[in-house]
């Protein structure tokens, strides 16, 4: 019993540390059990600062000169992953968010476009090595994140509008970001047609900004 209970409280030390946990805690985190979680620093009118603890993930690169075409490939590979193709055959629950990082690049150019499947807490410490050579374990710094919310279905041009929309906005206030590392969250199966929940995150360079609403 004594063993029982100390497995136990390490596994909740293990969560609460990893910051992935049950989705009640996230209002718009609705379709898996288990999801990214972070602490509000604060809001602003158009936009909110979150502080993420550092996680693991598991990832894959895919070159190609459109979203919509890197994302079924790299979606097909991790949830491969997921479902047995790993090193010990586990299958893993999914969870959310499905993160994408986009490349600093012009339309016409083609650039590495970097999908991410959050690991739940129970593999946060040792996750299952893949067994594809393009798929890989990567882990996230502790860092703090500017977020825009937005409905609807991710896109090239979704994004496109709503990065220019935060990044207008962070410049506007004199807000210090990393303009090279955007990424795009998404919380919903392709077969959820309404209440849609999307992010477009910016990394924060120094303190962050957040005038009262």
């Amino acid at each position: 019993m004594i063993c029982l209970t100390g497995l136990v409280g390490f596994l909740l030390v293990l969560t609460a540390e990893a910051r992935v946990g049950n989705s009640s805690e996230v209002d718009f985190c609705t379709e898996t059990e288990q999801c990214l979680l972070f602490d509000l620093v604060c809001k602003a009118d158009k936009y909110e600062v979150r502080h993420y603890d550092s996680v693991k993930w598991v990832a894959t690169d895919v070159t190609s000169y459109a979203m919509e075409l890197a994302a079924p490939v790299a979606f097909t590979r991790l949830f491969k992953y997921i479902t047995g193709e790993n090193e010990d055959g586990k299958k893993i629950q999914m969870t959310s968010p499905v993160v994408l990082k986009l490349p600093d690049k012009r339309f016409w150019e083609k650039g590495v476009f970097t999908m991410h499947f959050l690991l739940p807490a129970e593999y946060q410490m040792n996750p299952p090595s893949p067994t594809n050579k393009d798929v890989y374990i990567h882990e996230t710094p502790e860092m703090n994140v500017y977020v825009l919310s937005f409905g609807g279905w991710l896109s090239s041009l979704s994004n496109n509008k709503k990065s220019v929309e935060l990044s207008t906005v962070l410049d506007s206030v004199n807000a210090k970001y990393n303009k090279g590392h955007l990424c795009v969250a998404g919380y919903n199966s392709p077969m959820t047609m309404f209440n849609r929940h999307n992010e477009v995150w910016y990394v924060v360079e120094g303190d962050p900004v957040c005038p009262s609403s």
